[in-house]
């Protein structure tokens, strides 16, 4: 008797879901831009790779130190892991997906164009983060310069964001759906879309180089569940609204403004395009000064990413 309970203890250790490997991973919101985490999450598709998963909302510059300092096993915040790396951390991005920013420029009544903001103040998350890269560029592709002819702030969560547009402590802010829709009914416009003037990789996983090293297989099944999630995202509206409402706390209709402005962004395979990639470095070496050349493999490794595609029968980009 003693032997069999011993028996069924052990086979409760070993199946329980208790025992499924803990990690952490960061987001720098909870919104539609990291979708993907919360469907892999909600939906299951962390705990058919064995994983559980606690994600974890930090600031960019937080995060990237975490990550750095393996303090957190992940991250998702995509242009903050490629500025760390080319500042000589260990850290490098495996994946991208998103295939543009959901970021939006939104303005007070009075301003029409990107180029009425000349000498006016942006609102931004961090300064240095996918946010305020974004703006930059937006901005820069309507031929303001925003480091010369703007004032910078940095104020936080989109909520504060807008929060602070509305009480003009700003006069533009970059934010993400559904901020764009709840800001046009009270009278702001939308000056730029970021997807619809550029594409470039913008959320995506970022880890330490010395776990893609020693735990490849984690790595992977991170890399699989990310990937099935997208993949849910795109075929299953209701499914994703749904998910994104209660992650969100916001209302189904909120939340369905978020998917249908942002869905098609989420791409299917996981892929970084070389030359989406190549432009937020180029963009990151400008922002900070960096005169020399930067391979995409001191900030990019898609070695994991290629052979998950071929086991799940995906072709890559």
């Amino acid at each position: 008797m003693r032997e069999a309970l011993r028996a069924l203890v052990a086979l409760l250790i070993v199946s329980s879901p208790a025992h499924a490997e803990k990690l952490r991973l960061s987001v720098s919101s909870v919104d539609s831009s990291f979708l993907t985490v919360a469907v892999a999450d909600k939906r299951g598709f962390f705990k058919e790779q064995g994983l559980e998963v606690e994600v974890i909302r930090m600031a960019a510059p937080i995060s990237i130190t975490a990550l750095a300092n393996g303090d957190i096993d992940y991250t998702m915040i995509f242009a903050s892991v490629i500025r760390g790396a080319m500042r000589g951390m260990p850290i490098k991005v495996t994946a991208s997906f998103l295939d543009g920013s959901t970021h939006a420029l939104i303005a007070r009544p009075e301003f029409k164009s990107v180029k009425d903001l000349r000498g006016k103040t942006l609102g931004v998350s961090t300064v240095g983060a996918t946010s305020d890269l974004t703006a930059r560029m937006m901005i820069r592709h309507f031929g303001v310069d925003p480091d010369k002819e703007m004032k910078i702030v940095a104020l936080g969560s989109d909520r504060a964001r807008f929060a602070a547009l509305k009480e003009g402590i700003v006069d533009v802010a970059v934010i993400s759906p559904p901020a764009d829709a709840e800001g046009k009914k009270i009278g702001m416009n939308v000056l730029a879309r970021a997807y619809e003037l550029f594409n470039f990789p913008f959320v995506g996983l970022g880890a330490n180089v010395k776990k893609l090293k020693e735990r490849p297989d984690e790595v992977k099944r991170m890399l699989k569940a990310l990937t099935r999630a997208n993949r849910y995202i795109r075929e299953n509206r209701e499914g994703a609204i749904q998910t994104l409402a209660e992650w969100s706390k916001s209302t189904k209709e909120a939340a369905a403004a978020s998917y249908d402005g942002t869905y098609k962004v989420f791409n299917l395979d996981g892929s970084i395009p070389e030359d989406g990639l190549r432009l937020m470095v180029d963009q990151a070496k400008k922002d900070m000064k960096i005169a020399r050349e930067v391979p995409l493999s001191e900030v990019a490794d898609l070695t994991l990413l290629r052979e998950v595609q071929k086991e799940l029968g995906i072709p890559g980009r």
